[in-house]
């Protein structure tokens, strides 16, 4: 099963046509003619990697009318402003109410696959991974996770039940970092590994006492991220975390940090401009 055969990829893509299209296209219904067939082209108006295409077809399935589709290019392929991505054909009353909802999603993973590439690039020839966050777009953060592979990035957790990463609060909640870590190895299964928040070395240096597999080094400079991944020496996973942007990640990833964390890959990733043209037969 793929990302787009999860049945909250199918109940999202309902509940947008039943959004945008609701009782009908009126504009549609009362200029077209219900037996005009059309074709229509998904062009790129500028360069970026693609990722979504597989939604196109379920969206134009889901919405009936019996839409043909050619898809011409794969997610993870890098387009040039006017490629043909894919080709269409049918009744126009179909094609034009699948029309917002196919570009929608289309350009917000492509925007998320793009801007993931980027940064992916940036720290091209060094040890470290690019990892998304939990800041992704409510009921999309399935899709938006697959457009980070696609560009080439990885995934931290898809929720809060895949895994132990103890933040501030959680620290604040239970009495401090060792509190904390020790209650979380007594009840956690042996697979899990326990991950940290720290902001000082003095509570790098709790954490690393209390046993955690993993450390987030959060909003730290440059400087003291080096100083901490020399202290930490391999004891524990190291992953950086605040203030990433294409400008930084480079200088970040030199401080031998084994994982970046991003959250701007799904929360502030601009979309992709692509446009459908339509055509008659």
């Amino acid at each position: 099963m793929t990302v787009f055969d999860l049945p909250a990829v199918e109940a999202l893509i309902k509940a947008a046509l039943a959004e945008d299209v609701g009782s009908g296209d009126l504009t549609t219904q009362v200029t077209v003619d219900v037996e005009r067939q059309a074709r229509a082209e998904i062009r790129a108006k500028g360069d970026a990697t693609v990722a979504g295409m597989p939604l196109i077809r379920r969206i134009c399935d889901c919405a009936g009318g019996g839409i043909r589709v050619e898809e011409l290019v794969r997610d993870g392929t890098k387009v040039r402003k006017g490629d043909v991505l894919a080709r269409l054909s049918g009744s126009a009353h179909a094609l034009l109410s699948v029309e917002r909802l196919i570009l929608n999603l289309l350009q917000q993973l492509s925007g998320v696959a793009t801007l993931t590439a980027r940064f992916v690039e940036a720290v091209r020839d060094t040890r470290c991974r690019i990892v998304d966050t939990r800041k992704t777009v409510p009921g999309l953060r399935a899709l938006q996770k697959y457009a980070v592979r696609t560009g080439g990035g990885h995934n931290h957790r898809q929720g809060l039940s895949d895994g132990i990463l103890i933040k501030n609060n959680h620290i604040t909640a239970a009495g401090g970092i060792g509190p904390a870590v020790i209650a979380a190895r007594a009840a956690a299964a042996h697979v899990y590994k326990i991950e940290v928040e720290c902001r000082t070395m003095s509570e790098v240096d709790e954490a690393l006492g209390a046993g955690a597999d993993a450390l987030l080094l959060d909003n730290m400079t440059p400087e003291q991220l080096a100083a901490a991944v020399k202290h930490i020496n391999g004891r524990a996973i190291t992953e950086a975390s605040g203030g990433v942007n294409l400008d930084t990640v480079r200088r970040i990833a030199a401080t031998g940090v084994d994982i970046i964390s991003v959250g701007a890959l799904t929360h502030s990733a601009p979309a992709v401009d692509l446009h459908m043209l339509l055509s008659l037969t």
